[in-house]
């Protein structure tokens, strides 16, 4: 067979297009035949803290088209209607999923609604590919408390930026060990930071540091609650988050200070990043 006069001139793909012109397939569109869509996990898994919380349908930036693939294989599990199928990591879900993690054998802090790795790429076999992967690493021992080794790189990078050191008072994994917590702690990416010896700028100077790194924190003060001063961050986008925790990182994000009574955000303003797109920046 004699091959069309584009066919020297071009690659594979674009020989593929050439060959099938009458279709009206694009030398982008042959190369691109076969291939799967892929899920942001980090946009997707910001999404999934931050949608919940919202008071209306605002889309996290960058993320819908990725939590559209995850609504789409959860509706055909059928762990998903359809009329939720629309790129919005709302509470149903969060419950959705979590139901997905669950049917996979998954317990505790893997089935927590946060799309982890093996879940997100379970869900996605076949129908999408996963990038800009995320996880909290290995648990971790740090000053007498447990964190995970994610956590403690930022604390590491905060304590940088501040110029001192930062005490932990309490770390993460610490279910019920403190009920003034109300399950914050119960997940990884928590923790709570002692302020001896910090004036009220070193106070605020070190929630800056932290916030700058990709955590959500506050100065903490007797006002507030029963519990001395103290400083307490949550890891945005630390996938073993409890779900305490997932809500007051979406609060974080609507400009809200992270308690209960979802009162106006008290910290230092700070361009607002996780970990990961701090340290790309």
């Amino acid at each position: 067979m004699k091959l069309p006069p584009c066919a020297a001139a071009l690659g594979a793909a674009a020989l593929l297009a050439c060959l099938t012109g009458a279709s009206g397939m694009s030398a982008a569109q042959a190369a691109d035949a076969g291939a799967l869509p892929s899920v942001n996990m980090e946009a997707t898994v910001k999404a999934a803290q931050i949608d919940p919380r919202r008071s209306d349908d605002t889309l996290t930036p960058g993320a819908k088209a990725g939590v559209l693939l995850v609504e789409q294989a959860l509706r055909d599990r059928h762990l998903l209607d359809a009329k939720w199928v629309d790129g919005y990591f709302g509470t149903t879900t969060v419950v959705a999923f979590t139901k997905f993690q669950k049917s996979l054998g998954f317990t505790g802090l893997a089935a927590n609604g946060l799309p982890g790795k093996a879940s997100l790429t379970r869900l996605g076999a076949g129908r999408f590919t996963v990038t800009h992967i995320i996880g909290p690493g290995a648990r971790v021992s740090a000053g007498g408390a447990v964190i995970d080794t994610r956590t403690r790189s930022m604390l590491v990078e905060a304590k940088r930026l501040l110029g001192r050191d930062l005490v932990l008072l309490q770390g993460s994994y610490n279910r019920g060990g403190d009920p003034t917590s109300a399950g914050t702690h119960d997940g990884g990416g928590v923790v709570d930071i002692s302020v001896k010896g910090m004036n009220s700028a070193t106070r605020v100077a070190a929630v800056r540091a932290l916030r700058r790194v990709g955590f959500a924190a506050w100065v903490r003060s007797p006002d507030q609650a029963d519990w001395p001063w103290h400083i307490h961050a949550a890891a945005i986008n630390d996938t073993d988050l409890s779900s305490q925790a997932q809500h007051q990182i979406g609060d974080y994000y609507l400009g809200l200070n992270g308690l209960a009574g979802r009162g106006p955000d008290d910290g230092p303003k700070v361009t607002i990043r996780t970990w990961e797109e701090y340290q790309r920046r």
